[in-house]
């Protein structure tokens, strides 16, 4: 495998309280901005409305398409599909009554304007029962995911490891979601699809450091739990950067040409991976280090079991039968 840190000898737990500050202001700041906006602002999926789907004739002049559904009383939201001549028109309605009514006007402003050049594709109306639904129902997949990992990682390593690998993945979403609202970024189903890609993503990560930690664990007995937690981390990088380089630079193409109907898609990738990233080298080990410290607990008692008592055969002392002596 490349190793583009070879010897690297980066003191991560060494900084870790500087690690946890950080994380935990970014977090408090989109607690502000989320309480500051009175919360998220969701797509369709979540809020109600209707989305039409329109292919014209020729590659469509978007601000005229949003000036005449302006002047028609339809403000929506376009989402131009790059490389295509397709529109994706998305319009917000408190009540399905309104949704229904948002699509008749946003068709009347299209023929008005549009006259023959124009095709539906697809007009989907969404309730907002319906967007209430699929917002609980989009938490519960997320803290599902988050059990499953928990009862996976405590199996397979012990509990704090477990505990410490999904507090890592909940502070991944958390940014993530927070930086949403400060930049002003949509959550429709596409995030979630987005979010629940990451916590597989970042949790395989964690778990890449977590089993060399605990591989020195058994094979360094004598260092303490600091020591080997640094060594695991720089072992691991050149993997993790390479990993998550290779994957980040996907997505920020995906980012810059997607075109807008997977900008959030997008967004949330590009912003998680580089969080998630970040919390498996600077979050998760941390957080094990400091429950140690806070337990008083030796470091092989945490993740390696105890070896096997090995018993030393003891030998026998030859005693010499004495020859007669001839008389």
């Amino acid at each position: 495998m490349i190793e583009i840190f070879h010897g690297s000898k980066i003191d991560w737990l060494g900084k870790r309280k500087l690690f946890l500050a950080i994380s935990g202001s970014v977090m408090l700041l989109g607690l502000i901005s989320l309480v500051y906006r009175r919360g998220f602002e969701y797509g369709v999926d979540f809020k109600g409305g209707t989305e039409i789907k329109v292919r014209f004739n020729q590659k469509p002049d978007i601000e005229k398409i949003r000036q005449d559904l302006h002047d028609n009383g339809a403000d929506s939201r376009l989402q131009e599909s790059v490389g295509t001549n397709e529109v994706l028109i998305e319009y917000q309605g408190a009540s399905a009554e309104n949704a229904a009514a948002g699509r008749e006007t946003i068709l009347g402003a299209l023929s008005k304007g549009f006259q023959g050049q124009f095709e539906i594709l697809s007009a989907t109306s969404i309730g907002p029962q319906v967007g209430d639904d699929l917002k609980r129902q989009a938490v519960f997949a997320t803290l599902y995911a988050l059990g499953g990992m928990l009862i996976y990682i405590a199996f397979r390593f012990e509990w704090i490891y477990g505990a410490a690998a999904v507090f890592a993945v909940f502070h991944d979403t958390l940014v993530t979601l927070g930086l949403f609202s400060i930049f002003k970024e949509q959550i429709n189903l596409t995030v979630i699809a987005a979010l629940l890609t990451l916590v597989g993503y970042s949790m395989n990560d964690t778990i890449v450091v977590f089993d060399r930690i605990r591989e020195n664990l058994k094979l360094r007995r004598r260092d303490d739990l600091q020591t080997i937690m640094n060594d695991s981390i720089n072992q691991t990088l050149s993997r993790t950067i390479l990993s998550s380089g290779l994957t980040f630079i996907t997505v920020v193409a995906l980012f810059i040409f997607g075109g807008e109907i997977i900008s959030y898609f997008a967004f949330a990738m590009v912003v998680g991976i580089l969080v998630g990233t970040y919390s498996s080298v600077a979050i998760a080990a941390p957080l094990v280090l400091v429950y140690t410290n806070i337990r008083g607990r030796s470091v092989p008692q945490i993740a390696a079991p105890p070896r096997p008592a090995v018993t030393k055969s003891v030998a026998k002392p030859v005693t010499k039968t004495p020859k007669p002596k001839r008389a």
